[in-house]
């Protein structure tokens, strides 16, 4: 299994160097389950978009919120959140990476 803490540290600085603020990475694929490791630069949002089926956000480093019908749900770093069954972004409040995980069914 890849080294969680590595890839953080690595796609921190891939964030850092790409004009759109992001980098991401596959972690696992695994029939419908996916996990992805996405870090952002501080004020980099991940646009709204439709949940899948069912999935958790764990911030790994940083601190950013789920944006929900116009409302912010702020998750620290160590937060583990489910993803919410609605429309929803993410937005970084500083440099930060989480790791997602998504059934895709």
């Amino acid at each position: 299994m890849p080294d969680l803490e590595r890839l953080a540290v690595e796609h921190a600085a891939r964030a850092a160097e790409s004009p759109h603020g992001r980098s991401a990475h596959l972690v696992l694929h695994d029939g419908v389950l996916r996990q992805t490791v996405i870090a952002l630069t501080a004020g980099t949002a991940l646009d709204e978009h439709t949940p899948p089926s069912a999935g958790s956000v764990q911030v790994l480093r940083g601190r950013v919120s789920l944006t929900i019908a116009g409302r912010l749900l702020e998750l620290p770093a160590g937060h583990l959140e489910p993803v919410p069954q609605e429309r929803h972004g993410l937005l970084a409040h500083v440099d930060s990476v989480v790791l997602l995980t998504a059934v895709t069914a």
